[in-house]
């Protein structure tokens, strides 16, 4: 297995990358290979300086980089030789097994919706993210979160097989049960969108439908997959990080509310895709990257894309 790792992108880069790449090698199968992805000369400098063991990496050599806040389709076509256009041409070409960044989240998009495509089948890929949950269970999956923010019904209600197939073999939930997003429990509530939305799952056979559910039931055990789109799924995960970082500042130390660091779930992959594509946040820092890769290695061994890819043939 060939992990892709952007050594380039984030606020943080390439520093608290190469210094979380070299702590995911205390925790890699042994059949696994990270293949660093950006400037060489600065990846052996950065190994020389914290004594990092350099010769455990796969160093793929990329002399640009594309910058948080350039245009992603503009530096995606201008900018062929950044870590980022290398890393997609490394896993479309099959030599690596997954790619990651917490660099540009629009040029990596532009990436898995250019280069790598979506499976055939699917209307739009999505992208999930995880939310804690007061029982002692796995965490809700929520998506989309961003990647589309005007959905019509059959989208959303292909993002219920995905969350479906992320939920049973990444958290291993053998029967996920999907909820709706909406303003009220009742089947006669909602916009134009989630009433048709609705409609659409009623009585379906293929994934666990439990109907509308509303924002207070995130963090509980009504479901496990939360399906919206992308405009409503990014509000409420900003509002969550919101939350987190209030708690942060009121200095409330509570086991629960440490479950909202992002950096214990390392990055969102996007679901739809044909190969594996993680983005992590930009402010990613060395324990980020760290869960970042072993997500990632998730991912790849549990075939989330070919069961994708089985699901929609």
């Amino acid at each position: 297995m060939r992990i892709g790792i952007d050594i380039m992108g984030g606020d943080y880069a390439p520093e608290a990358i190469v210094l979380g790449s070299s702590l995911a090698l205390k925790e890699l199968p042994d059949d696994t290979t990270l293949v660093l992805i950006g400037d060489q000369e600065q990846i052996h400098s950065l190994c020389r300086k914290h004594t990092l063991p350099v010769e455990s990496f796969e160093i793929i050599h990329a002399s640009q980089q594309i910058d948080m806040g350039e245009s992603p389709i503009k530096a995606f076509s201008q900018k062929a030789d950044s870590s980022i256009v290398v890393g997609f041409k490394l896993l479309k070409t099959g030599r690596i097994d997954s790619f990651a960044s917490a660099g540009n989240t629009g040029a990596m998009l532009v990436g898995a919706m250019q280069v790598i495509k979506s499976v055939p089948g699917i209307i739009r890929p999505a992208i999930a993210a995880s939310i804690p949950r007061m029982a002692e269970a796995p965490p809700q999956l929520l998506l989309d979160v961003g990647l589309n923010p005007d959905c019509r019904p059959d989208v959303l209600y292909q993002y219920a097989i995905l969350g479906k197939i992320y939920a049973r073999d990444i958290f291993g939930i053998a029967e996920p049960r999907i909820g709706l997003l909406n303003i009220g429990s009742e089947e006669e509530k909602g916009n134009l969108l989630t009433k048709s939305t609705f409609q659409a799952m009623k009585g379906t056979t293929d994934f666990v439908f439990c109907g509308n559910i509303e924002g207070n039931d995130l963090f509980g055990d009504k479901v496990d997959i939360i399906v919206c789109d992308g405009f409503i799924g990014n509000v409420m995960l900003k509002e969550a990080e919101a939350f987190y970082s209030l708690i942060r500042k009121r200095k409330i130390d509570d086991p629960f509310f440490e479950k909202f660091n992002f950096v214990h779930y390392g990055g969102t992959p996007i679901l739809g895709v044909n190969a594996p594509v993680i983005i992590a946040h930009g402010i990613s820092n060395d324990v980020a990257i760290k869960n970042l890769i072993l997500h990632s290695i998730d991912v790849v061994k549990a075939d989330i894309t070919g069961k994708i890819k089985e699901a929609f043939r």
